[in-house]
């Protein structure tokens, strides 16, 4: 009986939840992708730069 209870108050307490509107999602799916695909760049371009420079390195 306690799983009933606790699954009652999960209901509860999800009608209290301010849900974000579906332009504020958008927005913020495109942010974190956004965000991902710019930070998936940079370490692409220091992966590239430290290999680079260890190629040079290694010529020496």
């Amino acid at each position: 009986m306690r799983f009933f209870r606790f699954l009652r108050a999960v209901k509860d307490e999800m009608k209290q939840v301010s849900w974000p509107s579906a332009k504020q999602t958008r927005k913020d799916t495109a942010s974190v992708v956004g965000m991902a695909v710019a930070f998936a760049v940079f370490l692409g371009a220091v992966d590239w730069a430290v290999q680079y420079g260890l190629q040079v390195l290694a010529s020496l």
